[in-house]
């Protein structure tokens, strides 16, 4: 993902088509460039050096983004639209939401984003999501559902945002109200079929009505205070004939500890089965701890095979930021 790739003049927002000073308020989205160990757990699946966006939503400049973006990161830096760039520090990221949080090590001199009411927003409503660059980085969007999510790589919302049309520079958007008001960040980027058979891009948002729960309590540890998920370290996919499909596995997780492999089927979890990837990640959260031995009942080469892993939390993998 580049900022170098500007928008289509018919995409971006209108300033007159809204009740607040447009610039402005995209002012204070910016560029995050962070760069990770090569040696780090995610570094394979990232990458080492990542680029996106965040949104200052503090008056000491705390910037919010995705946190794929930071996650393991040694060096942050913040660019701003103007031309300033400033280091930045991890404080932390919340595999539950997907948010990252950054401090800034200097002073961007950006005014803050409110933040908006994301529950309220519904299909049909209008939005602006805006990458790092202004208005020539910024499309005018608008909802098209609100809707569960569940992703491969053991993660659910239960009331995502999502959006077109997509914006090319997703990672650490800023999805803006009608008011100029926070209420997103850009995830992914996805396609959907139309009721005419046409593959249509549009942006998965996680909603920021998750994020002042968590908080103030993430400002000063680094987590959300909330009990770590046991984790497997399988890559599952839904495939076309709604079958649960290990794409991969984490190296020396506990999935491929106990055994399975790319290609089996997940059929069934503690011995109840399993049609859905959100389903799967709901019973796996409630088995228990990280710590907790759960049963995965796989089909493999038409043969139905049981393999018991002893979960983990996923956090303990990961690098810890470095203290400035």
């Amino acid at each position: 993902m580049s900022n170098d790739l500007k928008i289509p003049a018919k995409l971006q927002p209108v300033p007159t088509d809204y009740r607040f000073d447009l610039d402005q308020v995209l002012a204070s989205v910016v560029t995050v460039k962070a760069k990770v160990p090569a040696d780090a757990f995610t570094a394979g699946i990232l990458g080492t050096e990542r680029m996106g966006s965040g949104a200052v939503i503090a008056d000491d400049g705390l910037v919010l983004t995705i946190g794929y973006l930071i996650t393991e990161a040694e060096t942050i830096w913040l660019l701003t639209d103007g031309g300033d760039a400033v280091p930045g520090h991890v404080l932390g990221v919340d595999m539950e939401t997907g948010f990252g949080l950054v401090q800034p090590l200097g002073k961007l001199a950006l005014p803050k984003l409110e933040l908006g009411n994301s529950d309220a927003l519904g299909p049909g409503d209008d939005a602006v999501l805006a990458a790092c660059g202004g208005r020539k980085n910024a499309v005018a969007t608008q909802i098209v559902a609100r809707q569960t999510f569940a992703g491969y790589w053991e993660y659910l919302l239960e009331n995502a945002i999502f959006t077109a049309p997509a914006h090319p520079m997703w990672g650490g958007a800023a999805l803006l109200d009608v008011t100029g008001r926070l209420v997103g960040v850009g995830s992914l980027i996805m396609q959907q079929a139309d009721t005419g058979g046409r593959r249509l891009d549009r942006n998965m948002i996680v909603p920021t009505n998750l994020l002042p729960p968590i908080l103030e309590t993430m400002r000063r540890t680094g987590a959300s205070g909330r009990a770590a998920r046991p984790w497997l370290g399988c890559y599952i996919m839904e495939n076309d004939d709604d079958e649960l499909i290990i794409g991969g596995l984490a190296d020396n997780s506990p999935a491929e500890r106990a055994g399975l492999l790319p290609g089996d089927e997940v059929v069934a979890l503690n011995d109840q089965p399993v049609m859905e990837l959100a389903t799967l990640w709901r019973r796996l959260w409630t088995a228990g701890p990280p710590g907790t031995r759960v049963s995965v009942t796989v089909r493999r080469e038409g043969r139905l095979l049981g393999f018991i892993c002893e979960t983990i939390d996923r956090a303990r993998l990961l690098r810890m930021p470095s203290l400035h």
